[in-house]
């Protein structure tokens, strides 16, 4: 039976990742609406990523005895200030998803929850690959400073990402 305090935690990051989906969602239709339709199928392929990941949270919950509890998804921003701001605030949003996710390892070590512990720790190696993956963008959009030419090579190399579940559901 999952412990109270880890269920509650657990549902709260259920529904942290349902936001961040739907932020990277907002984030795609920007660049799509921009002409940046690579950078729009990086962002789509991320918001499925968030999806998958909120779901094996649920089914956790679920597969633990414990209650899964769907709360209301705050409003994501819809307007940015070009890719550059976009990308900012995705490598921010994943540090926030870093600490949302040490934080729940640090209930479920005070809970003495081995099997939650087990679980969560796909969860942290994957946010330090989440982060990498975004610093890398951050600094080639840094590096290209807006150039068009070197936008549209960034623009069409995200083009060429393609959806994975890594969550091995």
């Amino acid at each position: 039976m999952l412990n109270k305090n880890v269920e509650a935690a657990l549902n709260e990051q259920i529904n942290a990742e349902l936001y961040s989906s739907y932020l990277y969602l907002s984030m795609c239709a920007y660049l799509q609406n921009e002409g940046f339709a690579g950078m729009a199928n990086w962002m789509k392929i991320q918001a499925q990523e968030e999806l998958t990941h909120s779901n094996k949270f649920f089914d956790y919950v679920n597969e633990r005895g414990g209650r899964v509890w769907l709360k209301a998804i705050d409003a994501v921003p819809t307007e940015f200030d070009g890719p550059e701001d976009v990308f900012k605030l995705v490598q921010e949003h994943e540090q926030k998803v870093t600490g949302l996710v040490n934080n729940l390892m640090d209930v479920a070590i005070a809970e003495n929850d081995h099997a939650t512990k087990s679980f969560l720790q796909w969860f942290i190696d994957e946010q330090v690959e989440e982060e990498a993956s975004v610093q890398e963008i951050v600094d080639s959009l840094k590096l290209i400073k807006g150039n068009g030419h070197g936008m549209l090579m960034l623009d069409r190399e995200m083009k060429a990402r393609v959806f994975a579940d890594s969550t091995g559901e």
